[in-house]
């Protein structure tokens, strides 16, 4: 840990690391708030896409996390960010729980194909018209490209299986705005006003190459950086 600045910041994985869908991880509770005495800040950064960010608050309320949704930085709001900047309008296949996050965003005509988790929408019919749309030049944008993710009956598919089929038919390359990009912690560390030298990560998916120079630590050590971190 020589040579890093003082730790002002953590980030902190959702989904696998706080909770598995209406489960806790045992023990979360308890190192949220031990982390929560120390003068860092906390954000909240997920991949969640099955559900708006309102929701996914109370649902982590009701696992009597303490938390606010100002803490919650999510990739449906990075993508979100990235439909205003290019005012696309797009066909969004991300579950109906999710949409209210893109309120305001227009969908008419569709120019643009964003991909989140989406079982309930991941069928031949909807997926083919999302493969003619990027045929016919509309940007496919990935919320996340993750291969599976934890639910309490064992691994389930991702959205990344599915965006990597839409690329391959189409011969294409997908924008990809959540983890484990780049911007998608820079955003969310600039809501926090420090640089990624500052920071930690705590998360429970080995597999992520975080490119940005924020420390990455492991779920299972939760506890050890909060109370052996705190005061770098």
């Amino acid at each position: 840990m020589a040579g890093r600045r003082a730790l002002k910041a953590v980030l902190i994985d959702l989904s696998g690391t706080l909770h598995v869908e209406d489960t806790a991880v045992p023990g979360a509770q308890d190192a949220l708030h031990c982390l929560r005495q120390a003068s860092v800040s906390v954000k909240f950064v997920t991949n969640t896409t099955k559900e708006s960010k309102r929701n996914l608050l109370e649902r982590l309320q009701r696992l009597n996390f303490d938390l606010q949704e100002k803490e919650i930085f999510t990739s449906l709001s990075a993508a979100r960010s990235l439909l205003e900047q290019k005012q696309h309008r797009p066909l969004l296949l991300v579950e109906d729980s999710a949409l209210e996050d893109f309120t305001g965003i227009d969908t008419s005509h569709p120019n643009a194909v964003v991909v989140g988790l989406a079982p309930d929408h991941f069928n031949y019919q909807t997926l083919n018209r999302a493969f003619r749309m990027i045929l016919d030049g509309a940007p496919l944008i990935a919320i996340h490209k993750a291969r599976y993710y934890k639910r309490k009956d064992g691994l389930a598919l991702g959205p990344g299986p599915f965006v990597t089929g839409l690329e391959y038919a189409a011969e294409c390359k997908a924008t990809v705005v959540g983890k484990p990009e780049k911007t998608f912690f820079t955003q969310a560390l600039s809501e926090l006003g420090c640089s990624p030298s500052e920071a930690v990560m705590i998360g429970d998916v080995s597999m992520f190459k975080v490119s940005i120079s924020v420390q990455f630590v492991f779920a299972d050590y939760f506890q050890l950086v909060t109370s052996m971190q705190i005061s770098i």
